[in-house]
């Protein structure tokens, strides 16, 4: 028997089971899987001996395409928009800077070599939207610095990536080439981002003319498109890893017909790809090499994290309203993640010197977990430290979803209603709400509340309301201007 079929289901059951219980202190889940899978892995309990690194740079390259389409289906226009100018100097010129300030500390302050500084500033330049929300999740923030922390995180991927690309391919190929992939770096840029657009307006036409019987076709339909978005950038020599940022966020912010269910999916999917890139990187890590690198890897984590993101992060948002409070925390809150780590293993695949290339490996492997761990486990309290934090309210335990099998401009509306906890609101008899408008959840701690005339609402409820899609704002107006005028009197 294939021990392949016995250990990979023990080893996801073991990251669900072990990220439950780590849950009550905010644990990610890619911590989890890493460790899971340098467990399983060869240096410990040795159930697996995996070390192609080539392979995992394939599967890793898949994964990312679904985790950052994702990333871009999940990036709300109107919070793009609050926090545009600096969100987008973090997302480009803020990781241009990490990088930067990353090379000049590595090669010219410790004098690192240089090819080996320039490789590990470009990888380790990006910061982690999964790592940062799943330890904050219990933290509110105001509403502009989360957006903002969550738009950056979200969007500067790409930038790492591509200067990572460019870093290898100008050692492999030599300084020679380097006009031509400075060009080449111009034009990835520039048709990534229009190709995604483009296959993203087509997608949504094409969903809104289809009437499939099964559901699942329009799965089936989402793969294709992603997986084309990714193909025909990389075809054109354009950057197929923004264009599915590009393309989910076009996507994201359009509605289409089982749009829902697409968003669904493509969560499910993310969470799978990136637990599983995880698992894969933990295998692929051998511990027992870090005695030799663990001191130059807790330098790389310090000259990140107290040097090149700071300067990074001040030069980037100057003279763009950001308090020095705010400042401090964004520049705490540049966890590294899985791009990192996933970037770490283009050297190898590039086909540059092996030995260097799994010591890359192994440095940026070992400063991502630091940065983990460190940072991660110290951001909920670095934020109330600054005074940025309020009472969470808790997830609710219920919700609605409109699944659409054809086109439709109704659509469901989430209204959380402020606090204070349990106040007492209006009733939904006397709420103007617009016509067709029909309020169907009620969802109060662990109670579903059956939404009748005589229910009144109260302070943390969350209102699930049917409406035409052009009346959402106003049903978000006609629950929440009531409620303040209530609680205030």
């Amino acid at each position: 028997m294939d021990l392949i079929y016995i250990v990979t289901p023990l080893l996801l059951i073991s990251v669900v089971l072990a990220a439950v219980w780590l849950d009550r202190w905010s644990v990610p889940v890619i911590v989890v899987a890493l460790g899971a899978g340098i467990v399983f892995g060869s240096d410990v309990l040795k159930l697996w001996n995996f070390s192609d690194a080539l392979l995992t740079n394939r599967v890793a390259n898949l994964a990312l395409v679904f985790i950052l389409f994702h990333g871009g289906f999940d990036t709300r226009r109107a919070n793009l928009k609050a926090v545009a100018l600096p969100a987008g100097g973090l997302a480009t010129w803020g990781v241009v800077l990490t990088a930067l300030f990353t090379l000049l500390a590595l090669w010219k302050g410790l004098g690192w070599d240089f090819q080996k500084s320039c490789l590990l500033a470009a990888i380790i330049s990006s910061t982690d939207a999964a790592a940062i929300f799943s330890i904050l999740r219990r933290k509110a923030l105001p509403s502009r610095l989360s957006a903002l922390v969550e738009v950056e995180s979200a969007a500067n991927d790409p930038m790492a990536i591509l200067l990572t690309v460019v870093a290898v391919q100008t050692f492999a190929q030599g300084a020679a080439q380097g006009w031509t992939i400075a060009l080449s770096f111009l034009w990835k840029f520039a048709a990534g981002p229009a190709l995604g657009w483009l296959v993203a307006h087509a997608a949504v036409w094409l969903f809104n003319r289809l009437s499939p019987q099964d559901r699942g076709h329009y799965y089936v339909l989402f793969l294709g498109i992603v997986l084309l978005t990714y193909g025909l950038a990389e075809g054109i020599g354009a950057s197929g890893m923004l264009a599915v940022f590009i393309a989910g966020h076009a996507m994201g912010n359009h509605a289409f017909v089982h749009r829902q269910g697409v968003a669904n999916f493509s969560a499910a999917l993310s969470t799978v790809a990136n637990v599983g890139m995880f698992v894969l990187m933990g295998l692929l890590v051998f511990p027992h090499q870090w005695r030799t690198l663990w001191f130059e890897g807790l330098i790389l984590f310090l000259v990140l994290t107290l040097f090149a993101r700071p300067l990074a992060v001040t030069l980037s948002t100057l003279g763009m309203g950001l308090g020095w409070k705010k400042k401090l925390f964004v520049m705490w809150a540049g966890l590294r993640g899985s791009v990192p780590i996933v970037l770490a293993t283009y050297p190898a695949a590039g086909g540059l010197q092996a030995g260097m290339s799994q010591d890359i490996f192994n440095l940026v492997f070992f400063a991502v977990l630091l940065s983990v761990l460190v940072q991660g486990s110290t951001l909920g309290a670095c934020a109330g430290w600054l005074g940025l934090t309020t009472r969470s309210r808790p997830k609710p335990f219920y919700n609605l979803e409109l699944i659409t099998m054809a086109k439709s401009d109704m659509d469901l509306a989430v209204v959380d209603l402020p606090g204070p906890k349990d106040a007492e609101g209006p009733i939904i008899q006397d709420l103007k709400l617009p016509p067709d408008a029909v309020i169907t959840l009620i969802t109060r701690g662990r109670q579903v509340v059956s939404p009748r005339g005589q229910t009144r609402l109260m302070g943390w409820d969350q209102v699930t309301v049917l409406a035409h899609v052009g009346d959402h704002e106003a049903v978000h107006r006609a629950l929440i201007f009531p409620f303040l005028e209530n609680t205030e009197h």
